[in-house]
């Protein structure tokens, strides 16, 4: 475990050093903050307590922020060939991968706290206001950070190019975002309910509404690891080679 918090500490001052997480951060905050408060909110005008507008719209800011984040973590190193040099040091593939997705993990938590203000503040302004409704939206955002960034990082680690693993994050991550909730919705029998389930929105939606179900939990955990597991594997193939 030390040895992961290490590379994930190091991955994570690089992002700082390059002015990456800065950026990331002021883009969220301000995306979040704009539409939550001014665009799409009325706790101002009828003072309904609702963190919905920045659930939504963090759910669309993630997913172009993230394969941003995770497209130079196994690209950039295997241009340089410096993913070579990393692995003949004594840490398996498993602890680089589980490293590079933590420091991602980090980042995107420290946005997330970042917003709680959003939330101390609906609290005194609106009325009514549903804690359990609230907790139950950041926990979807933290479960979906979590199985975008993973599906980040092995896109990364398929490529030595950046942009072509930002576009591969992009495209894949689209299906789970948005195509297969639509043909689910086009279609019907036993393949409609499979894309159903395979669906982000289906599981997030349900969960920022306030209902925590534990199909919903497995759904993102199973995505999580089985990407990480493809990248371990791919970063296996290559030190083999």
């Amino acid at each position: 475990m030390k040895k992961i918090w290490i590379l994930a500490t190091r991955e994570l001052k690089t992002f700082f050093d390059s002015l990456i997480a800065y950026i990331m951060l002021a883009l969220f905050l301000g995306l979040t903050g704009f539409f939550t408060w001014i665009m799409f909110s009325d706790i101002f005008s009828n003072g309904r307590a609702s963190l919905e507008p920045f659930f939504n719209v963090a759910y669309w800011s993630l997913f172009f922020f993230i394969p941003a984040l995770t497209m130079k973590m196994f690209a950039e190193e295997n241009r340089t060939g410096t993913i070579e040099l990393l692995l003949t040091k004594s840490v398996s593939d498993w602890q680089v991968v589980v490293g590079k997705f933590l420091s991602v993990l980090l980042l995107i938590g420290i946005a997330l706290l970042l917003s709680l203000p959003y939330y101390i503040s609906i609290t005194y302004l609106g009325d009514g206001v549903d804690h359990g409704v609230i907790l139950s939206g950041y926990l979807a955002l933290i479960l979906m950070r979590a199985a975008y960034s993973a599906i980040g990082i092995w896109t990364s680690s398929l490529t030595n190019n950046q942009i072509v693993a930002f576009l591969l994050s992009l495209i894949i991550g689209l299906f789970f975002h948005l195509l297969f909730g639509m043909l689910a919705s086009q279609i019907s029998g036993t393949v409609s309910n499979v894309l159903f389930n395979l669906s982000t929105f289906n599981h997030f939606s349900s969960m920022i509404r306030g209902v925590i179900d534990s199909r919903d939990i497995i759904y993102f955990v199973s995505l999580c690891l089985a990407a990480l597991i493809l990248t371990e594997q791919e970063l296996s193939r290559r030190h083999q080679a």
